[in-house]
C-alpha cells in the first residue's frame, strides 16, 4: 500500500466472526495497480472479530465505536479516509484481481458518479446480481446482466465506489438511521435527486456471503423507523401512506 492512497476501502463490522480476517486476506491477496488503504470500523462487536488486527501482517486502520449503527459507522470511516475515492464494502466478501482498477475507471472518466460491481453469492455461483431496483412493496430486486456499464436505481451497500467529493457533497449516509436498514437505498435515491448517476460495472465481480440472519440484534422497529425516515425525506404523500401500510403489515 502507498502512503498516499487513491482509494480508501471502508469495512463496517459488527460481530463478523472470522469473516473480517478472510475478507482482508482476500483484499491483500489480489492484484491492483491502484494504491489503497483499508479501514475497519468495529461498531461495538462483542465477539472479538477484530482483535487480530493489532498484529495483522498488513497495515489496517481500525476505528472502534460504542455502537452507532451501520450508516454512521460508514460515515465515520469516510471522515478518516485519505483517498480521493471511497469503496464501501461488507466484511464478508471475496475479491478478484484488479477489481479496484475496474471500478475506478468509469469514475475517473466521469461516466458515472457511483459504481458497483456484479455481486455473486459465495457458494452459489449461479446467482449474480447487477445492481438493484425496488418492487412496489419496496423490496429489493436484482438487475439482470448487461454487457457494459449501465445505470441502476440502487447501488448495493455490500460493495460500491464513489468519489469522496461526491459522497461528502450529498451528506454521506443518513445520519439519523438506526442500527441497520435502507442505507444503500436512501443514499442511491439522494444521489439521483442531486443529479448524480449510479451504475454497475458488470465486468467486475466480487463474491458476497449472503446470510439468513444478522450476527447482531436488529429490531423491526428500527428497520421500520428507517423506512419512514426515508419516506418522509424523499417520497410524496401517497407513497408515504403506502410505506405506513407496509409497516402495519409487518407488525
Amino acid at each position: 500500500m502507498s502512503a498516499t492512497p487513491q482509494v480508501s476501502i471502508i469495512f463496517p463490522v459488527k460481530n463478523e466472526g472470522t469473516n473480517v480476517k478472510s475478507t482482508l486476506d482476500s483484499l491483500f491477496s489480489v492484484n491492483s495497480h491502484i494504491p489503497f488503504e483499508a479501514i475497519v470500523v468495529d461498531d461495538a462487536s462483542t465477539d472479538g472479530c477484530c482483535s487480530f488486527i493489532d498484529t495483522y501482517k498488513h497495515k489496517v486502520k481500525l476505528i472502534r465505536t460504542k455502537g452507532i449503527g451501520a450508516a454512521r459507522a460508514r460515515n465515520l470511516g469516510a471522515e478518516q479516509a485519505k483517498g480521493k475515492y471511497l469503496a464501501f464494502c461488507d466484511a464478508h466478501l471475496e475479491f478478484e484481481d484488479y477489481w479496484i482498477d475496474g471500478l475506478i475507471v468509469p469514475l475517473e472518466k466521469r461516466r458515472t458518479d457511483a459504481v458497483a460491481p456484479a455481486i455473486a453469492a459465495i457458494g452459489d455461483p449461479k446467482f449474480i446480481g447487477y445492481g438493484m431496483s425496488l418492487s412496489k412493496n419496496l423490496r429489493i430486486k436484482w438487475n439482470a446482466a448487461k454487457p457494459n456499464l449501465f445505470d441502476t436505481a440502487i447501488i448495493s451497500g455490500g460493495c460500491f465506489m464513489i468519489s469522496k467529493k461526491t459522497f461528502n457533497g450529498v451528506g454521506g449516509f443518513e445520519q439519523g438511521f438506526r442500527t441497520w436498514g435502507h442505507e444503500d437505498v436512501e443514499l442511491s435515491i439522494r444521489l439521483w435527486l442531486f443529479g448524480y448517476k449510479c451504475s454497475v460495472m458488470p465486468s467486475v465481480k466480487i463474491l458476497h456471503l449472503f446470510r439468513k440472519s444478522h450476527p447482531y440484534k436488529i429490531s423491526n422497529e428500527d428497520v421500520s423507523y428507517n423506512l419512514l425516515r426515508m419516506a418522509y425525506s424523499h417520497f410524496n404523500y401517497v407513497r408515504i401512506e403506502k410505506c405506513k401500510k407496509l409497516i402495519k403489515g409487518l407488525v
